[in-house]
Formats: C-alpha cells, sequence, structure tokens
C-alpha cells in the first residue's frame, strides 16, 4: 500500500507547487521510462537535475515510482492513479474556465445609451452597476456590437479592448447581536436610516437583521444570497449598506476579502 504522502498530498496541483512540480516529473517519468535522463526531464520543465533527483527520491518513498537500477525508473500503479486524480482536477478545472468563464465573456450584454448597429464598434461605461455602451470608440474601453439595439435596450457585445475605468464600491456592515444577546433592540435604528441614505443598496442577512430595517423603516433591495449578492453589487461600483446578524456577518466579509473589496463594520449600539 502507498504511503500517505502528508498534508501537501492532499492539495491539487492548482493549489499546490510541490504537486504541480511533482505532477510534471511523473509525466515525464511515464513518458520516457524505463530509461529515464534527470537532466532532460529538468530542461523540459525547467527545474534543476538536483531537484528532479529530490523528487524522485519523494516518489520512490511514497511508491508512486519504482526504481530498476541506475537510471531506470517506472511508474507505478499508485503513481499512474496519483496521475489520473490530478488530471481529473485539472480537466474539471478547464471545463470551468472554458464554459463558465470564457464562454460567458466572449459575448458580453450592455445597455445601449444611443442606437447601436450591429458591427460597429461602441464604447463602455460601468453607470449605477450597469454596463454601458455608446456609439463610436471615444473611450478608454471599447468593444464592437454583435447586435442592433435602440437608445434604452441590451446590445450584445465582443472583442473587449481597453480599460474599463471605474471606483469599485464600498461596504459598510452593521453588525446586529443575535437575539440571546439583545437582538435589534441593541441597535440605533435612527442611526442606521441616516447612513441607509448615503448608500446605494441595502441588503440585510438575518432576522434580527430584518427587525432593524423595519424599525428603521428602511427598504432592503437584497434579502436572499447576500454575501455573493453584495460582493458583486461592490465590485460592479456600488455602495452597499449591509445589516446582518453577528452570526452570519462573516460570511460577507470573507467573500470582499476575497476580491479585495473595501469594507468597513461599524457598532450602532442603542444608547
Amino acid at each position: 500500500m502507498a504511503k500517505n504522502a502528508g498534508d501537501s498530498e492532499e492539495s491539487g496541483v492548482l493549489r499546490s507547487k510541490r504537486n504541480a512540480t511533482r505532477y510534471q516529473i511523473l509525466v515525464q517519468i511515464a513518458e520516457r521510462q524505463p530509461a529515464v535522463n534527470q537532466q532532460e526531464i529538468a530542461d523540459a520543465i525547467g527545474v534543476t537535475a538536483q531537484a528532479v533527483s529530490d523528487y524522485l527520491q519523494d516518489l520512490i518513498e511514497h511508491e508512486y515510482v519504482n526504481k530498476h537500477g541506475r537510471g531506470r525508473y517506472e511508474v507505478t500503479k499508485e503513481g499512474v492513479d496519483w496521475l489520473i486524480s490530478q488530471t481529473d482536477e485539472l480537466r474539471q478545472f478547464i471545463e470551468h474556465v472554458s464554459e463558465d468563464v470564457i464562454g460567458q465573456v466572449e459575448i458580453e450584454t450592455a445597455i445601449a445609451t444611443t442606437a447601436i448597429e450591429e458591427g460597429e464598434t461602441v464604447s463602455l461605461s460601468m453607470q449605477d452597476g450597469v454596463l454601458r455602451a455608446v456609439s463610436g470608440a471615444t473611450g478608454t474601453a471599447t468593444a464592437v456590437a454583435v447586435t442592433d439595439a435602440r437608445k434604452g435596450q441590451d446590445v450584445g457585445i465582443t472583442d473587449f479592448d481597453g480599460v474599463l475605468n471605474y471606483e469599485l464600491g464600498s461596504v459598510t456592515a452593521v453588525s446586529v447581536p443575535q437575539v440571546q444577546d439583545g437582538g435589534s433592540a441593541a441597535v440605533d435604528s435612527r442611526r442606521v436610516a441616516e447612513i441607509a441614505e448615503r448608500h446605494d443598496l441595502i441588503a440585510v442577512n438575518g432576522v434580527e437583521a430584518i427587525a432593524v430595517a423595519e424599525a428603521a423603516e428602511i427598504a432592503p433591495d437584497i434579502r436572499f444570497g447576500t454575501p455573493s449578492a453584495v460582493r458583486e453589487a461592490a465590485a460592479k461600483g456600488l455602495d452597499i449598506l449591509l445589516v446582518s446578524s453577528t452570526d452570519l456577518l462573516s460570511t460577507h466579509t470573507d467573500k470582499l476579502r476575497e476580491q479585495n473589496l473595501s469594507y468597513e463594520v461599524v457598532d450602532i449600539a442603542d444608547t
């Protein structure tokens, strides 16, 4: 039975540089076995011959490779199984990029602020969190229209060029204690109402947060799926007031940090 390769073994080649190198070396051995020249492998993957030697020793210890004499190596069944598992992960990632990422950005949708004809160049801008297109190549970011559109209609665009200049939004988070710790009664709803006036969108998460919004007489724009929705809105340049119960707040801040989006947690105690 193969030995456990340690914690790093649990990380795929996309998350571990060590496993990425191990993967490349195993592939090279499988292509060249049984006669394996370590310098040729080093040249092929861009590492030193000493590094290849060290990795080979590691692969042998974990029973991914058998050594049959000087310069003669063979990938074991365990090594093949590991290669297959990592290749499956890579294949899934490539499919995700091809279908979910590239497929989505090949043709984007904007709102036409002027009449636009298919095939003409348009300039892009971000306004109120919505991508807008105007006829002509006068802006810093341009694209080519793939549909006709009247002013105010949606228009398909592709062949993006340049940089879309706009400021990212920010999030002001009001943390509401859980009901056993005081709940909505512990928050100054009047101050929440004042802060809400300075933001583009209002999001609430948790029953305690809904109670605060009702006491402040503000209508939330977002009530469901708030972690992703708040992150998306801030990424599109909108300022959001997030009212969240304390136990749910970290799910929002984690997503905001993932995209380096600005946020501030404020304490608005009812004194």
